[in-house]
């Protein structure tokens, strides 16, 4: 009983900053607020030291992990930083309608594959095995469709718990 007590949840950290990643923050407050997602989580692969999972959800704090700590930022709060998605082309779709058992996605033409691209593109500006993921709200139910990206690697597309890997388009990948 006493072990269970033990493993309570780090403690988290209140900041105004964290530091290098601002630009980070203000990148997915960007893609989450033009794109409509639910979500945007990124994991950055940081050369001089462990990776750091910046985490950023409507009307929810901002969460940054590097290693054993947890900082939280008020999801409006100013930073002296500017996105870096800028060049990113997203707008507002429609909810897609889905089918998680066939992983049909049916919605606005070219979608699909822009929520991609653009997934793929945020991986490719913060460099390395840096891991981008955003997740979009469906007309299905309970469920969400999860689009996450590395550089030279195939986007994959998640409804519920079936993964599907979607095929690269001409010049899509190195």
């Amino acid at each position: 009983m006493l072990k269970a007590m033990d493993d309570a949840e780090d403690p988290i950290d209140l900041v105004a900053s964290v530091g290098p990643l601002d630009a980070v923050v203000e990148t997915l407050r960007d893609v989450l607020h033009r794109s409509g997602a639910l979500r945007v989580a990124v994991v950055v692969d940081m050369p001089d030291g462990p990776a750091a999972l910046v985490d950023v959800g409507r009307l929810a704090p901002v969460e940054v992990r590097i290693a054993d700590r947890t900082m939280h930022l008020p999801h409006a709060i100013e930073l002296e930083a500017e996105s870096l998605a800028g060049a990113i082309e997203l707008r507002q779709l429609p909810p897609f309608e889905v089918e998680p058992e066939t992983g049909q996605v049916v919605g606005t033409i070219g979608g699909l594959d822009m929520l991609a691209d653009a997934m793929r593109a945020l991986a490719e500006l913060l460099g390395g095995r840096s891991v981008a993921m955003a997740v979009y709200q469906t007309i299905t139910p309970g469920i969400d469709l999860t689009v996450t990206a590395r550089h030279g690697e195939s986007v994959l597309v998640t409804l519920g718990d079936n993964e599907w890997e979607l095929p690269d388009r001409d010049g899509d990948r190195d």
